[in-house]
């Protein structure tokens, strides 16, 4: 299996930049066809109202942890009606003075159907199995923590 996405930048007028920057706004189609603009982060000189390359990595693996935990609630046969993340991540500099990803957080809430509950042993295991076969998250190196957080009425 494979999968694909195509990232286009083109020069921009540069009159309204100074002659030592550049444009960094570009467009990316996914292999499903779905498009975004994006640029670098803000602090990096990009534009700060565009995706940028740290927010997408972070929301691939939000995401996949996302898909993988609702995979394995489905097979257990507990119902989930919500789940929203608010994922954060830390640039940092590694031992060679270059920036990467160090840390990741992903803070799920997750809302199971009425009537249903889990408890907190078996919903840190969700979500252990869920990082543990999320491919994002082996596909990555930085420290990543899942902090479970649930509002769930009937979660105990």
């Amino acid at each position: 299996m494979s999968f694909n996405v195509n990232v286009t930048w083109h020069c921009a007028t540069t009159a309204t930049l100074p002659s030592t920057d550049f444009c960094r706004d570009h467009h990316i189609v996914f292999g499903s066809g779905q498009a975004v603009h994006a640029s670098s982060a803000a602090q990096y000189h990009g534009n700060a109202d565009l995706v940028n390359p740290e927010e997408s990595l972070l929301a691939a693996l939000s995401s996949c942890h996302m898909l993988t935990f609702l995979t394995i609630a489905h097979i257990k046969r507990l119902p989930v009606v919500s789940y929203q993340d608010h994922a954060e991540a830390l640039l940092s500099k590694n031992a060679h003075g270059k920036l990467f990803i160090s840390h990741i957080s992903l803070k799920p809430q997750v809302t199971f159907a009425a009537g249903i509950t889990v408890d907190t042993k078996t919903m840190s295991k969700i979500h252990d199995k869920a990082h543990a076969n999320c491919f994002i998250a082996n596909s990555l190196n930085p420290q990543t923590i899942v902090e479970v957080i649930n509002l769930n009425p009937s979660f105990i």
